[in-house]
């Protein structure tokens, strides 16, 4: 009898932390909804390293130039002819559904009024005010999604460990880290609790442990002002999900969210002397290749240090404006594509799989194939316009499990200028042949 209680009871509570485990996976899906749907973000490295234009903060870790030097630019900061409203308008106009700003990059220069401590734009700056809560404000105002980059490192700290690569203040000092982790504490309750925002992308993470920068803590902390709010991967895996960077992976990251943070040309602030941008149509294919992985692309802008944006990078938000406005319904609430190899291009479907979504990133000359698809097709028209395309099946045998190739024949006229998108519609979800081929073997 003891020994039959005892199983039950243990079941029990197999059954019961296996539930709570459940539930916890479909919270986070609830949380993570929004973002999943988002596709694209803008990021924002705006800072004093805009002054001289030299890396953020890297530049004095490194030893390009001095701390001094670097800091010296605190004095030219002016923020002159800064508009949020333009700015957000702006973002809104990309087809972002979300963005994040760098409240304070490594060299520990804050753009809100911090009360921790005393190197801010607020009181080391011509700027002399709060940047950074009339940006949260109109974010808010014109319904996008917030996000505060927060550097957990803070390389001007007096009781943080690093200087530079070369120089430390002290090698062990539990007292001094300890003193320095409060402090981080308290300036992330202070924009926890004015912000309140959707999401926490932090960075520098790599010179302590998580028990170091205290993350379970930290992670408590941002939930107790916003329970939903998402938490990126630089938290030493503590986050909600991966951020690769530059690079766009070759096969679809393992983790379920992820984001690539990207540059437009090699620079994240503002550098006048990287003239080195990338082609809009490289950006775009960047962008459908993250769709078609299940993705999101966080583009990043480096504004000037009077807060203007430079022509470049508003040329490149506008055209990514003109194309997800015309393309919508094959980039947001889309879902990761179908393998590599079954046509010649990025893919994606719908929520319900029974759309397939093609992106041309290039101009046919000659039909566009399908392989391996089992399904029956309805009809497929070229999304933005609307225009249905022609399509023909070969190689079908009756034999064979083996599907047919199908061609689809696009109108030179209905070509997108950058990215053409086809959408397919199927009989059912989408389902693939995935063999190597059969040989005959009766007819």
């Amino acid at each position: 009898m003891k020994r039959a209680l005892t199983f039950v009871v243990s079941t029990l509570l197999l059954f019961g932390s296996t539930s709570l485990k459940a539930e916890t996976e479909q919270q986070k899906e609830k949380r993570m909804e929004w973002f999943e749907n988002a596709k694209l973000g803008i990021f924002i490295h705006w800072g004093i390293y805009a002054v001289d234009g030299v890396s953020e903060s890297w530049s004095f870790h490194n030893s390009y130039l001095p701390y001094d030097a670097y800091m010296k630019q605190l004095d030219g900061f002016t923020a002159k002819n800064y508009d949020p409203k333009e700015w957000v308008s702006l973002i809104k106009e990309s087809g972002a559904k979300y963005t994040v700003i760098t409240t304070k990059h490594h060299d520990g220069v804050a753009l809100w009024d911090t009360k921790a401590g005393d190197l801010s734009v607020v009181k080391k700056t011509p700027a002399a005010r709060d940047l950074l809560t009339p940006f949260c404000d109109e974010v808010r105002e014109q319904g996008l999604r917030l996000g505060l980059y927060y550097s957990l490192l803070d390389w001007s700290h007096p009781d943080y460990p690093v200087i530079t690569r070369k120089e430390k203040r002290y090698d062990n000092d539990p007292a001094r880290f300890a003193k320095f982790t409060d402090f981080n504490f308290k300036q992330l309750e202070e924009i926890s609790s004015a912000y309140k925002p959707d999401l926490y992308w932090f960075d520098g993470d790599w010179e302590q442990t998580a028990e170091a920068w205290k993350s379970t803590d930290i992670v408590k902390l941002l939930r107790k002002y916003n329970p939903n709010t998402i938490i990126n991967s630089r938290i030493q895996g503590y986050g909600d999900y991966s951020t690769p960077e530059q690079g766009v992976p070759v096969v679809k990251p393992k983790d379920k969210y992820w984001e690539l943070c990207l540059t437009m040309n090699d620079s994240w602030g503002y550098q006048g002397a990287d003239t080195n941008y990338k082609p809009v149509n490289s950006l775009l294919r960047t962008f459908v290749e993250c769709i078609s992985m299940g993705g999101n692309l966080l583009l990043d802008i480096g504004p000037k240090a009077d807060g203007t944006i430079p022509q470049e990078q508003v040329d490149v938000l506008k055209e990514f404006g003109r194309w997800t406005k015309k393309h919508a319904e094959a980039v947001y609430d889309t879902k990761a594509g179908i393998p590599n190899g079954h046509v010649m291009g990025y893919t994606s479907t719908n929520k319900g799989e029974d759309i397939l979504y093609i992106y041309l990133p290039y101009k046919p000359t000659g039909p566009v194939t399908i392989k391996g698809l089992k399904n029956k097709i309805n009809r497929i028209w070229v999304v933005g316009n609307g225009v249905m395309v022609p399509w023909k099946v070969y190689g079908k045998q009756y034999w064979s499990e083996v599907p047919g190739i199908v061609n689809i024949d696009v109108p030179e006229e209905c070509l997108d200028e950058q990215i053409t998108v086809l959408a397919v519609l199927l009989d059912g979800k989408v389902d693939l042949y995935r063999g190597e081929g059969h040989v005959i073997e009766s007819n």
